[in-house]
């Protein structure tokens, strides 16, 4: 029989592991017979009864795993964490929201014994999730996409299913800063998707602030384009060959026309806009240095408090 892992990262998510657990043995029912299960939960230093909720759980049913993070570590590192502990044919991560419809793994499964090695859960509708997330969703996919060789599926989250291949390839790519929709992407693998339509939260708010989106953002870029930094080659050029001509310019008066240079306006203004693309382009090249010393320093993308496990 073959394993499925579920792999749950959770940072206060105590309103929703109890339904979201059970909705998933409800959906598993139709396939029992087929196939055995592990669902492997993180604990990503929650702060509310998530885990005493998960350790009540576990006590029951021996299929549960808790892995206990020391601290918030983020999404990136917990589904790492939940990679390296799988032990399923295939591989699932999801959310404990159930914004995720769980009873998608079954059509999941059904495409993977087809043949796909991967297999995408795609939005169609993200009505639930608010006009500025949309919008600003949208643009980030359009940008990295276009500036990126490895392109990101649009719409599509963590939610899906790998093999055990695929995840196997992703645990030996040995980067701290994880940019994990991007790792899944270039590991490459044949890929299928299923469309389905996102449903609001059965609890709780997301721990995705505005702010956090926007790093999560620049790390995506940063990790898988070296484009920010060319367009800054080429911009000085661009401004070496302005300040050429202008400067022809204003000789070819001063010499046939005998005309003052009047400047003093104008060379502020140029100051002020060259400093700005200076501090701009340092500011880009100050993004790729840090993670260059981030990953200098060879810490752990997490570390384990404890392994909740009943037998």
């Amino acid at each position: 029989m073959k394993k499925i892992s579920l792999i749950v990262p959770c940072y206060n998510e105590a309103s929703n592991i109890e339904t979201f657990y059970n909705s998933f043995i409800n959906t598993f029912h139709s396939i029992e017979n087929q196939y055995i299960y592990e669902i492997i939960f993180i604990d990503d230093g929650s702060e509310d009864e998530t885990l005493d909720k998960m350790i009540s759980l576990a006590e029951n049913d021996h299929n549960i795993k808790i892995i206990e993070l020391s601290r918030n570590f983020g999404k990136e590192a917990a589904l790492t964490a939940g990679l390296d502990i799988s032990s399923g044919d295939a591989i699932i991560p999801i959310d404990a929201d159930l914004q995720d419809p769980v009873e998608l793994i079954l059509d999941m499964i059904s495409v993977w014994n087809s043949g796909a090695e991967i297999v995408l859960a795609k939005r169609i509708n993200r009505s639930e999730d608010s006009w500025l997330k949309r919008v600003t969703a949208s643009f980030f996919y359009k940008i990295h996409n276009s500036i990126s060789d490895i392109k990101i599926p649009n719409n599509v989250g963590d939610f899906r299913l790998m093999d055990r291949s695929v995840v196997n390839a992703i645990k030996s790519l040995p980067e701290q800063q994880r940019f994990m929709k991007g790792l899944f992407s270039w590991v490459g693998f044949k890929t299928a998707s299923i469309e389905y339509s996102r449903l609001a939260r059965n609890a709780g708010s997301t721990k995705f602030s505005g702010w956090k989106l926007w790093n999560f953002a620049i790390e995506g870029i940063t990790s898988f384009s070296s484009l920010p930094l060319r367009i800054w080659t080429y911009i000085g050029f661009l401004g070496a060959i302005s300040s050429f001509l202008y400067a022809f310019i204003i000789i070819f008066k001063t010499i046939i026309f005998g005309i003052d240079v009047p400047g003093y306006a104008s060379l502020i203004v140029l100051l002020l806009f060259f400093g700005s693309l200076q501090l701009i382009g340092i500011g880009v090249l100050g993004e790729y240095i840090s993670r260059i010393y981030m990953e200098s320093k060879k810490r752990p993308i997490y570390i384990i408090r404890n392994k909740h496990e009943f037998k």
